[in-house]
């Protein structure tokens, strides 16, 4: 069962081997321009889905889709959000930036 997060207080361990393991507020997540490692802009973090039971997060809901993302043939919500699957987060700094090879 996949639910998403509204005004809630929540904190995500990133999981990377690139940044230290260290945990962030999701606001200071969301609102960060996702691009590829290539370069390439996808969009902007509107939203993350997780799985309540184990916390374990899903997909990132994208805002303001660029032109080259809708050619990704990405996963899509009920309401034709495009989702970008959380695994294929490489690093979040400045950017959240993704493995187009994962999206695909």
């Amino acid at each position: 069962m996949k639910y998403r997060l509204f005004h809630r207080k929540v904190y995500i361990s990133f999981p990377f081997n690139l940044i230290m393991q260290e945990k962030s507020p999701f606001s200071s997540i969301v609102g960060k321009m996702i691009v590829t490692k290539e370069g390439k802009r996808l969009g902007f973090v509107k939203d993350i889905t997780f799985e309540t039971k184990s916390g374990e997060l899903i997909n990132v809901v994208v805002r303001e889709p660029t032109p080259y993302v809708r050619n990704l043939n990405l996963e899509r919500t009920g309401s034709n959000e495009l989702l970008i699957p959380y695994n294929s987060i490489i690093a979040i700094g400045d950017f959240v930036i993704v493995s187009e090879e994962d999206l695909v």
